[in-house]
């Protein structure tokens, strides 16, 4: 398809245009003079992300600069035509880093690579921002992305995790924002039209086969109930009600207490 007969409309509705700069405002993700680099995978969700920032780029009252980047985890499938486009239209620069990703993740015969895939597409990134002096990358997680992560972490690892809309990576000296926080996928579905999104198929392997893919189906069974969604979204707020159990204490501690329980103090050797 040529793109270049296209001309791309610059226009985000007042609701969502409102709940960016509202994530904006609060986590202080956007600064006087920042250089913004927008992590492009060529999906929904950072090629909308591109496309509202470029647009607040020219109505805020702030100052910033707006650049892109596409890590290549060198499939042979992978056609970048559509993302060059956008970019050029958006009037932003776009840079594809090449990487042989794709080498590793075929030679694993079990499980899935995602976690190492993950690590080594940051490093590319990493290094790509400290070669060009770049601080903040923002990447196109959206409210719903934030909740999948925060049940995900329990149901999988015990912990009380989620995505923070502002993180500060200290042993890299960078940010990632995410401006779409505030945001439900599903109005990023309903306006892809506005930028005349093209998806780009993702040649991965494992692509659907992961974890955030199964609980992502479980959610939307639960929040067919719109409230259940919202207060997951509520619970993940820090100064929101808790009451954990205390802190799990040493084995040995209780292993004694329960001898003692069973025979007590003498015989269980308790002075």
């Amino acid at each position: 398809m040529c793109w270049g007969v296209k001309v791309l409309k610059l226009s985000l509705p007042g609701n969502i245009s409102n709940k960016i700069v509202k994530a904006i405002a609060e986590f202080n993700l956007i600064e006087e003079g920042d250089h913004i680099l927008v992590g492009l995978s060529g999906g929904k969700d950072s090629s909308f992300l591109l496309y509202a920032l470029a647009i607040l780029r020219k109505h805020l009252a702030i100052d910033f600069q707006l650049s892109a980047i596409t890590i290549d985890p060198g499939f042979e499938v992978n056609n970048f035509d559509y993302l060059r486009w956008l970019c050029n239209e958006l009037e932003v620069p776009y840079h594809v880093e090449k990487t042989e990703i794709a080498t590793y993740i075929r030679s694993v015969e079990e499980g899935t690579p995602c976690a190492k895939c993950a690590h080594f597409r940051r490093g590319a990134l990493v290094e790509y921002m400290r070669a060009n002096n770049i601080k903040k990358v923002a990447f196109g997680h959206h409210y719903d992305d934030a909740v999948e992560t925060f049940l995900m972490s329990i149901l999988y690892s015990g912990q009380i995790l989620t995505l923070q809309p502002a993180r500060y990576l200290s042993e890299n000296d960078i940010y990632i924002i995410r401006p779409l926080i505030y945001l439900r996928e599903k109005y990023i579905i309903e306006y892809r039209k506005l930028f005349d999104y093209q998806p780009i198929e993702n040649p991965c392997p494992f692509d659907k086969k992961t974890k955030r893919a199964e609980i992502k189906e479980q959610l939307q069974s639960y929040t067919r109930n719109k409230q259940i969604f919202f207060n997951l979204a509520a619970a993940m707020r820090e100064g929101a009600p808790l009451e954990l159990w205390p802190a799990k204490p040493q084995e040995e501690l209780v292993a004694g207490k329960m001898k003692e329980l069973w025979f007590g103090k003498e015989l269980a050797g308790v002075e």
